[in-house]
C-alpha cells in the first residue's frame, strides 16, 4: 500500500505513487481529466507491447484506500501521444496538442541529431548528462588508435552535440550508421533483425567491396554486452544498404509479420 503523490506536468498535475522506486502514473484520474473514456483507453493498453501497468493499493487523499491501475511513467507518456486531439474537452486540447508536438520534436531530434534534452531539465539531470558524455568521450579518447579515425570523429561530435542539446556538427554522410538501426528504421521486427542481421551484413559487405574496391574499415561496439568489432558503414553507405534490402524484403517481411 501506498500515498498518492502529485507531480508537474506542464503546469499541471498529475497523481503518481511509487512502487519500487519508480513512479507510476494512477490511470483514472489522469485520464479523466483530459476528457476521454477511461474503459477505452485502458483497453488499448492491453494490446500494446510497450505498456506496463500494475495494480496497486493507495491511500486516497479522503483516507480510504483503493484498488486503481497504474502505468509507468514510459507507457503514461506513449498513451497520451495517441489519444486523438479531437476526442479530448476543450479545455485540456491545447495541453494534450501541445505535449504531442513536444513529443514529435523529440523524437525527430532523436532519430537526426542523436538525442534531445529537455529545456525543463533540473540543474542535476544536466549534470547527470554530463557525467555521461565525459564517460562517452573517454572511452572515445582510449579507442584512438584502434578504431577509424572517421568513425572516431563522428562519434566524438554526436557525443558533444548531445550533451549540449545542439545539432551536431557532422558532414551529413559521415554519420555511423549500423545493420540493426538501419533494419529498425525500416519497421522490421526484433525477431526477423536477429534472424536475418547476419545475412545482411554478409551482402552488404560483399556490395561495398564490389562497390568501392576495399573492405570497410572494422570499428569496435558495445553489443549484447561485449565489445565486438563490427564493420564500419556511414549515411554515405546508405544507397548499399537500401539495395541489399531489397533484395532481402521478402524474407525480413516474412519473419516480422
Amino acid at each position: 500500500m501506498t500515498d498518492l503523490i502529485r507531480i508537474p506536468f506542464h503546469d499541471a498535475e498529475v497523481l503518481a505513487v511509487d512502487i519500487d522506486g519508480k513512479p507510476h502514473i494512477v490511470l483514472k484520474p489522469a485520464i479523466d481529466a483530459l476528457g476521454v473514456d477511461y474503459d477505452n483507453q485502458r483497453k488499448k493498453l492491453e494490446d500494446k507491447s510497450w505498456a506496463t501497468t500494475v495494480l496497486t493499493t493507495v491511500v486516497a487523499a479522503d483516507g480510504k484506500r483503493r484498488q486503481m491501475l497504474a502505468v509507468d511513467v514510459r507507457t503514461f507518456l506513449m498513451l497520451l501521444a495517441t489519444i486523438d486531439e479531437r476526442r479530448v474537452g476543450e479545455a485540456v486540447r491545447p495541453l494534450l496538442v501541445a505535449y504531442q508536438s513536444e513529443v514529435a520534436d523529440v523524437i525527430e531530434a532523436y532519430w537526426t541529431n542523436g538525442g534531445a534534452i529537455n529545456p525543463r531539465a533540473t540543474h542535476d539531470q544536466l549534470t547527470a548528462l554530463a557525467q555521461q558524455a565525459e564517460a562517452q568521450m573517454n572511452v572515445i579518447r582510449l579507442a584512438s588508435g584502434i578504431i577509424a579515425p572517421d568513425y572516431l570523429e563522428a562519434k566524438a561530435r554526436l557525443v558533444l552535440a548531445r550533451s549540449m542539446g545542439e545539432e551536431p556538427e557532422i558532414e551529413d554522410g559521415a554519420i555511423p550508421v549500423d545493420v540493426y538501426s538501419f533494419l529498425k528504421s525500416k519497421g522490421v521486427k526484433a525477431p526477423a533483425i536477429a534472424r536475418w542481421s547476419g545475412s545482411f551484413g554478409k551482402r552488404l559487405k560483399a556490395l561495398y567491396v564490389a562497390e568501392r574496391g576495399c573492405e570497410p574499415e572494422p570499428v569496435s561496439r558495445f553489443v549484447n554486452g561485449t565489445w565486438t568489432e563490427v564493420k564500419g558503414y556511414f549515411k554515405r553507405d546508405l544507397p548499399l544498404f537500401e539495395r541489399v534490402y531489397d533484395i532481402m524484403r521478402a524474407d525480413l517481411t516474412e519473419v516480422a509479420a
